[in-house]
């Protein structure tokens, strides 16, 4: 290792929970500012129940249809309300644009694999406080496909006692027409015992795509 590479590792390393929140929502501010021309002229975004909207930590699960649609999350939830994200690791690795996401807290998952690093990631920022982004589908999902919800959200909120917080996105996006994003309740899954079987786990990813789905009656 470099002499230039040791003294990084060790200032990353120096660097507070507190500093790295501020660094990071830096980043997603700029990242909002970038694409904001976009979503606002090209595909607006109309947002039901923003006052939903916890103030601490939470995980936020949308349905996934789009590539874009954690933009039409994040411009929902509008420039205040800062949030970590999982996405796919094949995104990280896109030059110049893995960078700038990495910056803003948006962090790989091997979708192929047990990622380990990614979950420890997920339950980290969340115990800082942090909201945390993440599809239970695991996948985009198109009109007429059933994919069982991933139970991932679920074991990230109970094992971090932070609420579920379920997200609608309109399916059908529509260009210079405004796209509907419904921010439904937060709300605690329940469980019996010190921690949820995985039969109860499933149990309550498959309740959370329930509570999206119903979100969306009458959307569209």
């Amino acid at each position: 290792m470099s002499e230039d590479t040791a003294v990084k590792s060790e200032k990353k390393a120096k660097e507070t929970p507190e500093q790295r929140k501020k660094r990071m929502d830096w980043f997603f501010h700029l990242l909002y500012c970038v694409v904001w021309p976009y979503f606002r002229l090209i595909h607006p975004v109309r947002a039901v129940g923003r006052e939903h909207i916890p103030e601490g930590p939470a995980v936020i699960c949308p349905n996934h249809t789009t590539a874009g649609d954690p933009f039409y999350v994040v411009f929902a939830f509008g420039y205040r309300w800062t949030m970590r994200a999982m996405a796919k690791v094949q995104i990280m690795r896109v030059p110049f644009i893995g960078w700038l996401l990495e910056k803003a807290g948006v962090f790989g998952v091997d979708r192929d694999t047990t990622d380990v690093k990614a979950v420890k990631t997920a339950m980290k920022f969340l115990k800082e406080g942090d909201k945390l982004l993440m599809f239970p589908e695991g996948t985009r999902v198109h009109e007429g496909e059933d994919v069982q919800a991933k139970v991932g959200a679920a074991l990230f909120a109970t094992r971090t006692g932070v609420p579920l917080l379920p997200v609608y996105i309109q399916r059908k996006k529509k260009r210079f027409r405004r796209n509907t994003v419904v921010i439904g309740e937060p709300y605690y899954p329940e469980y019996e015992g010190r921690k949820p079987t995985a039969d109860e786990l499933q149990v309550m990813a498959q309740e959370l795509m329930d509570r999206v789905q119903a979100l969306g009656e009458g959307v569209e």
